[in-house]
Order: structure tokens, then sequence, then C-alpha cells
């Protein structure tokens, strides 16, 4: 192995080792930040403005998991707003591949996923045109940190067309360094946290 090739993988090993670090430090502020109802509303708004600037026919948004914001009862008041939209939620249906969209409203019956994570208990496929996708971190280029498992990076990879991504953090999720990314890495077209809105 060459001295470049090491140094390469080094490098890499302490860009994967900075990322662990930094993940587990930011779900910890997550996951003990005080909720505050005028900073859930601020965030939920800035979510229903982006919904009426986009007009999107199918918004896929998450099952909040580990602290993440709740978007569903945003969610539930645009469906209700005209009879044409359309929401889903991600399903692992294989793991390690990219993710595919389940149609849901408040009425369809769920089951256990992957990760213990809820999902539409019937698969109804669609192509959504607009996503929230959760963050653990982002950095001021808009790269997000996300879990580790890269099921968002392989989903945008493949999706054609690709939909408007929208990153949803709580401000204590931003970093103000860039964060270490690879070629794979895709930068959100924006974030939305409590705070601002960074595009």
């Amino acid at each position: 192995m060459g001295v470049e090739s090491i140094a390469c993988k080094y490098t890499k090993a302490a860009a994967n080792s900075s990322k662990i670090a930094l993940r587990s430090a930011l779900l910890t502020a997550r996951q003990t930040r005080q909720v505050q109802a005028h900073s859930e509303a601020a965030l939920a708004a800035r979510i229903a403005t982006l919904l009426a600037e986009r007009t999107p026919y199918c918004v896929a948004f998450y099952w909040p998991f580990a602290g993440e914001f709740d978007a569903r009862t945003t969610l539930v008041n645009w469906l209700h707003e005209a009879p044409t939209h359309c929401a889903a939620l991600p399903v692992v249906t294989e793991v390690g591949g990219a993710l595919r969209f389940h149609r849901w409203t408040p009425e369809t019956p769920m089951k256990e996923g992957y990760f213990k994570i809820p999902v539409p208990a019937h698969a109804v496929a669609v192509h959504p045109d607009l996503l929230l996708i959760p963050c653990v971190g982002f950095d001021p280029a808009r790269y997000r940190l996300g879990y580790g498992g890269g099921y968002y990076d392989r989903t945008l990879a493949r999706l054609k067309p690709c939909p408007f991504t929208a990153g949803i953090s709580y401000e204590c999720g931003r970093v103000t360094h860039l964060l270490p990314r690879e070629s794979h890495d895709i930068a959100l077209d924006l974030v939305l946290t409590e705070k601002a809105r960074y595009e």
C-alpha cells in the first residue's frame, strides 16, 4: 500500500470517528433540550410556509424518533387544505438499500418497520416531490449528518426526478464548521429550524 493510500485510509478513519463523536453529542443535545411550545410552533410555521411556497403534490416526511420534531400535525393540516394533497412516509424494504415512500393519511393503519419505527401497514407506493428529512446535525453548506445508515444518501442518488429536499432540525443541531463528507453526499436545498431558514 502506497503512502497516499495509507494517508487516505487514516484520514477517512479519523473523519468517521469524528462523525460518530459528533453524532453522539448532537443526539444528546437534542434529547436533553427543553421542549418549548413557542419553538415547536415556530418550526411548524416554517414548514407550513415552505409547503405554501412550493405547492407540492406529494410530501414525504418522517415518523418522529429520538427527539425529532413531530411534523404530523402540520402535515395533517396541509392534507386537509386540498383533496389532491398526498403525504408519504419512508419505508426500509431492503437493509442497505434505498428508501421507498408509501402513502400515509391520519387514518392509515400502521405496523412496526425496521428500527421499530411505524410505517404504513399497506404499501401504496408514491413518488414525492418534496422531502422533509430529519437531521441529527447540519453544516453551513447544508450538508446533513444523519444516523449513519446512508439511507437518504442512497435514496436521493436514485430518485428521478429528485425531489426538493428540506432538512428539519432544531438549532442545537447546527454546527459552524463543515462536516466531513464523501463523494456521494448531497447538500439539502434548505434547512429549517425553530430559529431560522438556511438556504
